[in-house]
Formats: structure tokens, sequence, C-alpha cells
């Protein structure tokens, strides 16, 4: 017997409104010419939320991979509609001013599938990501509007090869930084350029897309190993097929995204984010994804989570394998299984498969013996995380930085200050940036960018030329996953609301503990007061448009930089 909900099957709770009676024959209609036959008024319909665009190679292929999801849906007994949300390409933009609408994204991605499901009355959908945004997107959609969904990653990109060595995206950002060293050629930047992405998928290493991805999967709302599969791969096409299939098993068991997005489901996602040494984003998305949900997340929660948990993974950036790597070896689930048995995942927790977290895992295979990119509890990378919530007198409502240790843990330094990326990047390419200099990039945050632009090209450049030991960054702007070295982002307040970084000078004394967990600006309290009340905020970049209502609307970085909040009536 179908279970119900206010006398309406499940399988048709938001569908009947929209396509049931003889009121609605007009609906039947305009469904008809799309495709519909009469039995398929019936059935669930289901929407596939698409990320397809040509725009990246993260996305690209993603079309595909909608049809193959729909194959499943059909398969199952519903009915699929397929359509279309946007991405950009940080890969492409960063750096520029175009980068200023990448964060934004994340936002229109969300309010546009929302918008969709909503206006269309689908039973649930199941929604496919590939560049970075797209993926906390589409889960502030799924939380929001609470049908069953699930959702799939696009998959990771294979390597490149270069001179008989793995090479991606951020290898091109930093051969950059090595040409202006003069320790390359103009040619040989361009000979990377040319293999580094060889075809469709997500960046390579535990950058941003893979970190989400792998915290999707950890918040039980992907299917097993879904993070882990190659783009163009039949298991790809395959996970694509079995996810079109579970989401119709979870409209007829009712099982919806706030059923399985707890507390304990976000920590279950901060520790897997942890364990792989994934992108400082997550921390910011993770907070925006858990409000829309309804759950109370913060940064403190980080710094609680991580005082247990190791970094396990010996993935690039900071580490030496691509995410393809991982994905040969087993991918995700064995991982998940490891810090299960250590007793730090939530075992009990729901998922999309309509099992627990712990089952789920009941059989999850082992690592091979002789492999080395993930490491025992015995041996980790770092025996706490990487991901360092700071406080201080720079950063009072906090900031967040990826410290693996191979930098150190201590930094002090003078300012370098820069008013936005494009100045930093030539102070750095043109030499003007040296050991010992902190650099400070500021008016790069949610409403100062607007839009809190990652800072990859400043930090290839850094590493590219051999600063990566020897300079810190600080910013109000934020990291690419790509982004390593002695990087500290996400300062907030941010410049342009009168935060403390709006007010450093070139030569201020700045030390950087990792350990403390402190930032400090090494000025009496009295100066820097003084230079606060001084200070005058800067006329808005932008008056119109979609960068001009972000910034009228977006919360702190330390809140999720989200612009979905209770509004003044």
């Amino acid at each position: 017997m179908k279970k119900k909900v206010q006398g309406k099957s499940l399988e048709r709770v938001f569908s009947s409104l929209v396509v049931d009676g003889i009121e609605r024959a007009p609906s039947r209609g305009m469904l008809y010419a799309t495709g519909f036959k009469k039995e398929d008024f019936r059935k669930s319909q289901v929407g596939v939320a698409s990320t397809w665009s040509m725009v990246t190679p993260c996305n690209m292929h993603i079309d595909q991979l909608a049809v193959s999801v729909a194959q499943g849906i059909n398969e199952a007994g519903g009915k699929a509609v397929v359509f279309n949300t946007i991405t950009i390409s940080d890969g492409i933009s960063m750096g520029t001013e175009g980068m200023k609408y990448s964060l934004v994204s994340r936002e229109v991605i969300a309010d546009s599938i929302e918008t969709v499901v909503g206006c269309q009355g689908f039973d649930g959908f199941v929604a496919i990501g590939g560049c970075d945004k797209n993926m906390p997107g589409c889960v502030m959609a799924m939380a929001r509007l609470n049908r069953p969904s699930i959702f799939v990653y696009g998959g990771t990109i294979l390597p490149g090869e270069h001179h008989g060595r793995d090479v991606d995206l951020v290898n091109i950002f930093e051969a950059v930084g090595k040409q202006a060293a003069g320790q390359c050629t103009g040619e040989e930047v361009e000979a990377v350029a040319e293999v580094a992405i060889p075809g469709a998928g997500s960046c390579g290493g535990m950058y941003t897309a893979n970190t989400m991805a792998s915290a999707i999967e950890a918040l039980g709302l992907s299917l097993p190993n879904s993070s882990a599969q190659a783009a163009v791969s039949k298991d790809k096409t395959v996970d694509c097929e079995e996810a079109g299939r579970a989401v119709l098993g979870l409209i007829r068991r009712g099982i919806r995204p706030r059923d399985i997005l707890t507390k304990e489901a976000f920590e279950n996602a901060m520790t897997l984010v942890i364990a792989l040494g994934g992108s400082t984003n997550a921390v910011m998305h993770l907070i925006a994804m858990a409000h829309c949900a309804g759950v109370k997340l913060t940064i403190d929660d980080w710094t609680r989570v991580g005082k247990r948990v190791p970094v396990l993974a010996d993935l690039k950036p900071s580490g030496k394998y691509v995410m393809a790597r991982l994905v040969e070896i087993g991918g995700t689930v064995p991982l998940m299984k490891m810090l299960l048995d250590e007793g730090l995942l939530h075992g009990d927790v729901m998922t999309v498969t309509g099992k627990t977290m712990r089952e789920n895992l009941r059989k999850a295979p082992k690592y091979p013996k002789d492999q080395d990119i993930v490491r025992g509890f015995d041996n980790p990378i770092k025996p706490t995380s990487h991901l360092v919530v700071f406080r201080g007198n720079l950063c009072p409502g906090g900031a967040v930085g990826k410290i693996s240790g191979k930098e150190g843990l201590h930094f002090e330094g003078r300012a370098i200050v820069f008013e936005n990326e494009e100045s930093a990047l030539k102070g750095i390419l043109g030499g003007k940036v040296r050991k010992g200099h902190v650099v400070v990039v500021r008016y790069e945050g949610p409403r100062g960018g607007p839009g809190m632009r990652e800072m990859l090209s400043p930090t290839s450049a850094i590493m590219g030329k051999g600063l990566g030991k020897d300079v810190a960054l600080i910013t109000d702007g934020r990291f690419s996953g790509g982004s390593h070295g002695f990087v500290i982002g996400h300062v907030t307040p941010e410049a342009h609301v009168g935060g403390p970084l709006a007010v450093v000078r070139n030569g201020d004394p700045i030390v950087i503990d990792a350990e403390k967990r402190a930032i400090t600006l090494g000025i009496p309290a009295a100066e820097l007061d003084a230079r606060l009340r001084g200070w005058k905020q800067p006329k808005p970049r932008y008056t119109r448009g979609v960068l001009a209502k972000y910034a009228a609307t977006v919360l702190s970085a330390s809140e999720g930089a989200i612009t979905d909040r209770d509004l003044p009536l």
C-alpha cells in the first residue's frame, strides 16, 4: 500500500497540483507538446537539474550525464524532465574582474533550481554539478525545497602529462610565476597549458570541486563513491542511472533532504574534507548549506572537529597526487570506512540510499596495501586539521587558512598592502614582494569586491617564484582549492565594512600563529582605534546589476556569504 500525505500519494505530492483535474487541462496541453504521454501524468515528475555548459571543461559533458539520469528515472517508473541552470568557469575568469561573479553564481544556481522545481511542481529532482559553485548551489536548493533529491558529481578530470608527470590547471598558474622568476620561458608555460587539461571533468587535485563533491557524499546526499569517479567513465554513467532510480525510492519512502542534513551529517562532511586535505572554500560553503537546511553551523565548529581529525590523503595542491589516482585505488569509500571504524564518523545518519551511513559502508573495501596516497592513523600527514580558523585584532570575526604544516606554523613579517588582486599580482610578478613580506590584499570581500574573488593567481605566483615559505598572504577575499602556501583568507569583518584590514599600512608588523590560531597586527590598540575612527568607507564599485544586488544582501564570509536570509519587511 502506498503511503499518503493528506490523502495524496507520496509519489505525486507536488505534480498532482499542477496536472490533475479538468481545470489543469491547459497544463497537460503544454506538457503534451514537450513529449508527455497520457500515462506520464500518473507518474512522479522528477526534475533533472543540469549544469551543462561549454564555458568550461568541468561541465561540458554534463548534458550526456543528464540523459543517463533521465534514463534511470524513466526506467524506474518516473517521468524525467531535464532543465538547465548556469555555470561559470573559475579557472578561466581567475584574476580578472569576471571572477567577482563566481561566488555570486552559487546563489544564482540555488535560486534558479528552486525557481524551476517550485514552479513546475516536480515531486523530486536530481542535480548534477561540475565546477566549484555548482555543488553548494545545488545542495542549497535541495535544502530549501526539501523535496526528495540526490546530487550527482560530474566527476574529476584525468590528469595531463608533461615530461612524464601529472599536471593540471594549477601547474599552469605556477608556471606563470616561474616564468616571472626567470625559471622557465613563455614557450614552456604554453607547453604546460596545452597538455594540463586533456578533456572533460573538474580540476584534478583536491581543489574545491573535488572537495565539495566529497563533502556532499559524506553528507549522505550522493550515492557511494559518486565523488570519486572520472568524469568520462562507465562508472560515472552507471552512477547517473542509479541516481535516477534511487530518487524514485526516496519519493516513495518520503525521505527528504532535511531528514538527511542533520548536524551530525555536516560533521561527517567536515571530517572527510579534513581527512582529504580539502579546500578552504568548504568552510564557507558548508555553513551556507547548513543555513539553508536550518542547521546551525559556525566557523568554530571547524575548530572543534578539526582538533580530532587528521589529514590522511596526500593530494594536490599541498600533496603529490591528483584525484584520479585516488579513484584508481578505490575512491572515498575506503577512507570513510576507516574514519567510521576510528569513531570519527556518525554512522547512524540517513543517506539517499535509504540506508544509514554505517549500512552503506558495511562491506566497503580496503585500500591496496602498497599505496601511499592515503595514510593510516599512525602516520598522518598532519595530526589535526589543516583548515585553521584564526581570530585576533586583525580578524575579530574570524579568518580561514589552509596550513598543511609544510609552510610552517608561525610567520612574522611586515605588511605590504594592495587594494585589489590585480595590483597584488603585479607586485609579486614585478619583484615588489620580497622575503619577509605579509601580502595584504583588501577590498576583495563579499561586499567590497563585491563577490569575494579567489586569489589563485597571486598565490600561484608566490609559489612559482619560490617564495612559498618566505611570504604570507592575508585577504578578505578567498582562495581557490588550488592555492597553497602560508595563506589566510575570509578575513572578517572585511575591509569594506570597516574591518581592521582596512587600516593596515605598509611596514606594519603582523604575526600569524597557526598553533594559537591567532593573527595579530602589531600596533598599539589606541593606534588601531584611531585609524579605524579616521577611516571612510569607499563608494560601492557597482550600483546596478547582479553584483550590486549581491553586495546589498550578502552576509559575511564567517556566515557563509549567503544572500538567503531573513529580509526586513
